[in-house]
Parts: structure tokens; C-alpha cells; sequence
């Protein structure tokens, strides 16, 4: 994995087409990813995490990151320096975002009318705001065994594929009890666990975006609809419908 060093300079705001990537890089500064429209997800060598308009994604200075778009996606950061971190964190974390801190970050990456005090005043509110949000723990752990990857790979690609574990174990010439152990010792998951995880890490990439709940479930590999929606509230706490709209207590990241 190669990786560039970026330079951030303060907020910016960047329009991106559905499927659209920006590769490996890090930076310099702690940086808060926002997007105002679309679905971001975000990936780190540890994991994978999916960023709605109602989600922001932290990630400490010199992390190695990557984002693809789904759907069309207004990308907002702000940047804080190595110095400042409100959150107390060193590792990437998804955030639930308020309303307010929502109308900050897009006043902050977009209006080019602010003095010097009115964009003072809300870099406070800001850094008031990430002191007080919840932070959410769903993350898709990324295995780092060539095996593993290559079964990550097909099954991101495909996640309605109904293979067992050896079958694919097959596919990439391991045996069936070989990729349980590694699945355990790299993802601390058991791989039913983990390909349940990413079957509803992929509907989180779909479900604001419009498509509908029936298809969505198809394309994560759910018998029907309401054993999709039964397994997302158990996950979640909320239903998908409620996550399209943001209004999900609780929701996922």
C-alpha cells in the first residue's frame, strides 16, 4: 500500500461522483470528515467504517486512510492541529453528528463571507460540540492474511454470495479450519459473525441512497426482507427506514 502525504491547510469541501475514490494518504493533522450529501466509506489498515450526512469520521494525524463515494458526495473537513484533539482519541472513530455541529462544519468548509471572529466564534462551537457526541463502534475489521483478503475481496465484491467457508477456502487454497482460526485471531470474529458485519456494513452504503429495502436486503445475501430488518434493529437499535432519514436512536456508524 503506498501512501501520500497530503497537506491540509484548513477546511475544504470536495464534490465526488458515486464510486469515486481518493487513495491512500494521511496527513500531518487530525482531520474531521463530514459529508453533507451522500455516503462516505472510509477505510483505514485496521478497518472500514460507512459515513452518512448524519455521521463524521475522526482520524488522528498520520493515519493512513482512503474514502469512496456512493451516491453523489459533498466531502467536508475540518483540521485540527497534532496539538488539539478534543475527543482524546488516537484512533479513527465515527461520530453521531448534531444538527448544530452538522450547520457549523458547512458554514466552516463553505462560506467564503465569514471574518476572522464570526469563523473564531465557530471553531469554538465546533470543538464544543465534538466534546459532547457519541461515539459509534461499528467498524468491518480488515484482515491482514492474504487468505483473508482475498475472501474479503469476493465477498465485498459480492455480498450476497452464499459460499461456505470451504468453499471458499477453495477459492483462495486454505483449508476450512485454517481461515476460521485466522478469521478469530485477526478479526476477533468468528467469520458468521464477520460476513454478517460486512453483509450490513455493504447496506449502509446502499440504504441512503435510495435503494429500496426489498433490493437491499437481496444484495446483501438476506432471505427476505424481514429477516434484513430484523437483523439491522438488532445491530442498530433502529430500522432501516429510520437510518435513511437519519432519525435512528442510536443509529449505526
Amino acid at each position: 500500500m503506498s501512501v501520500t502525504r497530503l497537506p491540509l491547510d484548513g477546511p475544504t469541501q470536495v464534490p465526488l461522483l458515486h464510486r469515486e475514490r481518493v487513495e491512500w494518504h494521511d496527513h500531518a493533522s487530525h482531520q474531521l470528515i463530514h459529508p453533507s450529501a451522500g455516503v462516505l466509506q472510509v477505510s483505514t489498515p485496521e478497518g472500514a467504517w460507512v459515513v452518512p450526512p448524519h455521521r463524521a469520521v475522526w482520524i488522528p494525524a498520520e493515519v493512513p486512510h482512503s474514502h469512496q463515494a456512493f451516491g453523489p458526495t459533498r466531502m467536508r473537513t475540518l483540521v485540527f492541529a497534532e496539538s488539539v484533539n478534543p475527543l482524546r482519541l488516537d484512533r479513527p472513530t465515527v461520530l453521531a453528528v448534531s444538527p448544530l455541529l452538522h450547520e457549523v462544519v458547512i458554514a466552516l468548509t463553505g462560506d467564503d463571507t465569514l471574518t476572522p471572529a464570526q469563523r473564531e466564534n465557530l471553531e469554538r462551537v465546533a470543538l464544543d460540540q465534538l466534546r459532547r457526541v457519541e461515539e459509534l463502534p461499528f467498524v468491518l475489521p480488515l484482515p491482514s492474511d492474504p487468505r483473508l483478503r482475498d475472501i474479503n475481496r469476493i465477498l465485498r465484491e459480492d455480498p450476497a454470495d452464499q459460499r461456505t467457508l470451504a468453499q471458499l477456502g477453495t477459492a483462495v487454497g486454505a483449508s476450512e479450519r485454517t481461515l476460521s482460526r485466522l478469521f478469530r485471531s485477526e478479526t476477533s470474529l468468528t467469520f458468521p459473525q464477520w460476513r454478517a458485519q460486512l453483509r450490513l456494513h455493504h447496506a449502509l452504503t446502499l440504504l441512503p441512497t435510495g435503494t429500496p429495502v426489498t433490493t437491499v436486503a437481496a444484495a446483501c445475501g438476506y432471505s427476505s426482507s424481514s429477516a434484513f430488518i430484523e437483523a439491522f434493529r438488532h445491530a442498530f437499535g433502529s430500522t432501516p427506514g429510520s437510518y435513511r432519514k437519519g432519525d435512528g436512536r442510536g443509529g449505526p456508524a
